[in-house]
């Protein structure tokens, strides 16, 4: 006698109604906080122009970051950013983050702003700078 292949039992999905948990909802490996952090962010543009541009993090967490630029990125885009830590977080001196990343996710324009939402996933890599 031969053995029947063990079959996959199918997942059960959530129904509309049914309730996430806090999980499910944010399915993302790290938890994302919503950090306004001021930032410096500077890469090159896909013809390969240099670019420096001010922003502001929406939301930060270990693995990476999200923000919006005026410099109109591609997926794939290396980006250096220099972070400023909260002087409350680091007893009142200056400190920075300085950190390196890829473009893993774009959003369209704002229409309003016409500014280009920016995913990215930082490197190992890091330092703090405490230099001004």
């Amino acid at each position: 006698m031969t053995q029947a292949a063990a079959k996959p039992k199918p997942r059960k999905r959530k129904t509309a109604g049914a309730a996430a948990t806090a999980e499910e909802l944010n399915r993302r490996r790290e938890w994302r906080f919503d950090l306004p952090l001021r930032a410096v962010i500077e890469g090159r543009l896909p013809q390969g122009k240099k670019f420096k541009e001010e922003a502001t993090l929406q939301n930060i967490s270990s693995t990476g970051a999200y923000f919006c630029l005026d410099s109109g990125l591609i997926v794939g885009s290396k980006l250096h950013l220099v972070i400023e830590i909260p002087p409350q977080v680091t007893d009142g001196e200056k400190v920075k983050l300085r950190i390196g990343g890829l473009t893993i996710r774009l959003e369209k324009p704002d229409k309003k702003k016409k500014k280009q939402g920016v995913a990215v996933r930082f490197d190992k890599d890091f330092e703090f700078v405490t230099k001004p």
